[in-house]
């Protein structure tokens, strides 16, 4: 059982969001994670945020055990090509602590100001297929290859006809949403597209998120069901007590 923190890195300083990574790697999380949008998501719309990737290589400077990600990229933001380079760069820096989360992309506000096509959910999930198979290929071709010689996708979604089969496809691991019988009827879901694309189900590591009010029964519920890493979102300022709390709750399991 391994457990996450999702750093939202909107309405807070650097040196705050810094301190931040730093304090939850310390209380013993397993991955630390920020997000990959222009604009917060909530609050004041014109407040302080930082870009993804960028703080995603101060994150793995700051940090030397917690496996790191944005949960997740959008995938239409950067050329697939140059996404697989700088996550094999980054995969370096951290000596393999890095795990690829990407999606289809889903705020369109980030889209309008940047400049960016919004299309339709169904022609960024077809982006988001033929990105996925860029990355892998780059990874076999371009050198230094990534240190475990592919950095491991995880993507985030519950589509059932296209991001889960994506999933069973391209991921290592996959993010999902919702109470357990939810996520138990997606896991049900992604098994079958796993039998159809020939893979392994138990290749694929199944994450979750959780609130900070979760309760300790309400988590062992999403493990019974499956799931072996749960992500806990926080923005600022920051609850450190809940991720202790989560951190007890993980090494009651051992």
């Amino acid at each position: 059982m391994k457990v996450g923190v999702q750093l939202h890195p909107q309405h807070t300083s650097y040196e705050d969001f810094a301190n931040a990574v730093k304090r939850v790697e310390e209380i013993g999380v397993d991955s630390i994670w920020n997000w990959d949008h222009f604009f917060p998501l909530y609050g004041d719309p014109q407040g302080n945020h930082f870009e993804g990737w960028t703080l995603l290589t101060a994150m793995g400077m700051l940090t030397s055990k917690a496996q790191i990600g944005c949960l997740v990229t959008c995938n239409t933001y950067r050329n697939p090509a140059l996404l697989a380079d700088m996550a094999k760069t980054l995969d370096h820096i951290t000596n393999g602590r890095l795990i690829l989360g990407i999606g289809a992309g889903w705020f369109e506000r980030d889209y309008k100001e940047y400049g960016y096509d919004f299309g339709t959910a169904g022609s960024r999930l077809s982006a988001l297929e033929d990105s996925l198979a860029t990355i892998k290929e780059r990874w076999q071709v371009d050198v230094p290859k990534p240190v475990r010689g592919s950095v491991p996708i995880l993507i985030g979604g519950g589509g059932e006809k296209k991001t889960l089969r994506l999933t069973a496809k391209y991921a290592d691991l996959w993010h999902g949403f919702g109470d357990a019988e939810t996520i138990t009827h997606k896991m049900e879901v992604l098994n079958d597209w796993c039998a159809k694309e020939g893979r392994d189900p138990n290749e694929i590591e199944r994450t979750c998120g959780t609130d900070k009010d979760d309760s300790d029964e309400k988590r062992d519920t999403l493990v019974n069901a499956g799931v072996s890493q749960l992500i806990l979102g926080l923005g600022a300022p920051w609850d450190f007590a809940a991720v202790e709390k989560l951190v007890r709750w993980r090494d009651s399991h051992k």
